[in-house]
């Protein structure tokens, strides 16, 4: 059965923000915990402590530290429990709120459903945006070591003076 979710997680960023990850709409566990990525079952935070070689302890200082922006894709859609697949009806989040106030250069879209609207509703994008495979758990296609070599290109940016 498919609810109505509105996203209900600020973005998080900086005016020092450089790379700005988006992923498609916050899970239903990370909308309770109120943060980005937080269901045990979601690779993300793995695979950016595999990327960076360091344990993240607090995501917050963690991304601030490597300049990092996250956010989401959709603002509102219908959705069956956190399965992407069964989007629809979507509003999007206006991404020019962190373009506009940030130094992001580039953008890294966590996913095929999140770049997809990306593309659908920003035909004209400032920065670049790339598409990374999904770290849900629903992607087991794709293990810690493969994740990791998509994602090092954020590490790659995020070291760009």
């Amino acid at each position: 059965m498919k609810e109505r979710v509105l996203h209900n997680i600020e973005p998080y960023y900086n005016a020092d923000s450089k790379v700005l990850i988006l992923g498609t709409l916050p899970s239903k566990v990370s909308r309770e915990k109120q943060f980005y990525y937080a269901n045990s079952t979601n690779r993300f935070w793995q695979v950016l402590e595999a990327v960076f070689e360091e344990q993240i302890t607090d995501k917050k200082e963690f991304l601030k530290a490597k300049k990092i922006a996250l956010w989401d894709v959709i603002k509102a859609c219908d959705i069956s429990e956190s399965s992407d697949s069964s989007i629809t009806n979507v509003e999007v989040n206006d991404i020019n709120k962190i373009l506009d106030n940030s130094q992001v250069k580039i953008i890294f879209v966590t996913g095929n459903v999140a770049y997809k609207y990306l593309k659908k509703y920003y035909k004209n994008l400032k920065v670049p945006a790339i598409k990374l495979p999904s770290t849900s758990s629903a992607n087991a296609k794709f293990k810690l070591e493969d994740l990791k070599e998509f994602y090092q290109a954020i590490r790659t940016w995020c070291e760009e003076d």
